[in-house]
């Protein structure tokens, strides 16, 4: 190979990990969607939901768990793909991880406009236009657009900066939403819980949306180079990253269909905030709710611009994107050329209006169900082409596991699609789909003008580096020097 292989620094601890995947996890949807969720399913239909979405990521969960320490390469799904299927569905998978990355990082800024209205009533001013019924202005836009800025700054200031942010803004996260729980579950009133289960279609709304509330112990693939742990660990913080996510949002479920009337959950600005300002008979206290809820904005949005641009700078340095995406800051170590273009995509999606959060989170789904089962295919398939690679976090039962995930990826895929009682919308969702794939043919024609001629051993090391390449395709030479090492 003619040029050295780009890396990043190992930076990150067992605490980073585990609040990088939960923070990532937990976010913001709690905030404004958990009374949408209860009131289109019922307390009951809402809180199976979740448990089905929990059991669903626990099976692909587990894929990742042994594949991510037998493979601690940044990329994630693509390291893994490309290992079992080869260049064009590696590439699929990862650009569906990115669509999915960039999706919701994206609608964080919509979420952080509502957040600061709800708190400090934003000026309407500067009508810009109306989409979908939303009258959208410039000075509720620029909110979401300066907020952005700054975290994009952050990590362009590298990892160890952007993993210190998360570990500070995943405590205020997790404080906020426990006093809410609590306070739910201890003073709310079982005559507002409403139906148990509404409608089969209400709970199958709900289950269009649970893969973007779930998705984010995934960046923890994406940032395994970066990891100062024993491999043996990456999977076991994956798989309890995951249950802890599962029981926050049952949890969640719970408190606010006791904490408030039907109304207030569906009806307010931001419903966790009114529900808790109606519990107490305060409006201060839905406000206390919101400054620590604005922490779960942060989480999520800095977890996948960390995640996303693990992603473009893997495809770069395999020369699967432009030059640009693979190369890193000489000092920071920051993947600079991916961070730009997921802050630009994230600055101009305040200027879609709120009702844009429900597009983003949909088709973002989508994104990550089609993730899971390319991963979940190249969990069972490298386990037959490679029965002795070394896997630190070895899956028991490898095949109930994987096909079983793969069941229910097709089976969540199907929820997305035009035949289905709650298919992705057109244009929006379906647009931004479209808008994507348009965007990744063209990046791909970019990229095979850039890079005529790579050759499969070339870029088996620029994925896998020489520690973790196959000696069948890099030869006994460097294999020999990886076993020295």
């Amino acid at each position: 190979m003619s040029e050295k292989r780009e890396s990043l620094e190992k930076v990150y601890s067992k605490g980073d990990i585990l609040a990088l995947a939960f923070g990532a996890m937990i976010g913001w949807g709690w905030v404004m969607l958990s009374g949408y969720w209860v009131e289109q399913a019922g307390w009951v239909g809402a809180v199976i939901a979740f448990l089905i979405g929990g059991v669903m990521c626990i099976f692909v969960g587990l894929c990742y768990a042994e594949l991510t320490p037998a493979l601690p390469c940044a990329g994630g799904g693509l390291v893994f793909a490309y290992r079992a299927m080869g260049y064009k569905l590696g590439w699929i998978t990862i650009w569906c991880t990115c669509f999915a990355y960039v999706g919701v990082a994206a609608w964080e800024g919509i979420a952080i406009s509502t957040a600061v209205n709800y708190i400090i009533p934003i000026p309407q001013l500067g009508y810009l236009w109306t989409i979908a019924g939303y009258e959208v202005y410039a000075s509720w836009s620029a909110i979401g657009m300066v907020v952005g800025l700054i975290l994009i700054i952050i990590n362009l200031r590298g990892g160890k900066g952007a993993v210190l942010f998360q570990n500070v803004a995943t405590i205020g996260l997790t404080l906020a939403g426990l006093f809410f729980i609590i306070s739910g579950i201890s003073i709310g009133d079982s005559k507002f819980l409403g139906d148990a289960i509404k409608s089969g279609n209400g709970v199958f709304s709900v289950l269009l949306m649970v893969p973007a509330m779930y998705v984010g112990f995934d960046v923890i693939p994406q940032s395994a180079e970066e990891m100062n742990i024993p491999k043996k660990q990456i999977g076991k913080i994956l798989i309890f990253s995951i249950l802890l996510a599962a029981v926050w949002y049952v949890a969640m479920c719970i408190g606010i269909a006791l904490a408030a009337p039907s109304d207030i959950r569906l009806n307010g600005a931001v419903p966790v905030a009114d529900a808790a300002a109606f519990m107490y008979g305060n409006p201060i206290m839905g406000k206390v709710v919101i400054l620590g809820a604005l922490c779960g904005i942060l989480t999520s949005w800095n977890g996948f611009i960390i995640g996303g641009a693990r992603v473009l700078f893997a495809m770069g340095r395999a020369k699967m994107l432009p030059p640009i995406f693979g190369k890193v800051h000489s000092k920071t170590q920051a993947p600079v050329a991916a961070i730009i273009l997921i802050g630009i995509i994230c600055e101009l999606a305040p200027l879609l209006g709120k009702n844009a959060l429900v597009w983003f989170v949909n088709a973002s789904s989508f994104g990550v169900v089609l993730t899971y089962l390319f991963v979940c295919l190249s969990f069972i398939i490298i386990r037959k082409k490679e029965p002795d690679l070394e896997r630190p976090f070895k899956v028991k039962n490898h095949k109930f596991i994987g096909y079983g995930a793969i069941i229910i990826s097709v089976a969540f895929i199907s929820l997305y699609l035009p035949f289905s009682s709650g298919g992705l919308v057109w244009p929006y969702e379906w647009g931004m789909i479209l808008f994507w794939a348009v965007l990744g043919i063209v990046l791909s024609l970019m990229t095979q003008k850039a890079y005529p001629n790579v050759t499969l051993k070339e870029r088996e090391l620029l994925i896998f580096g020489e520690l973790y390449a196959r000696k069948e395709i890099v030869g006994e030479s460097l294999s020999n020097n990886k076993n020295a090492n």
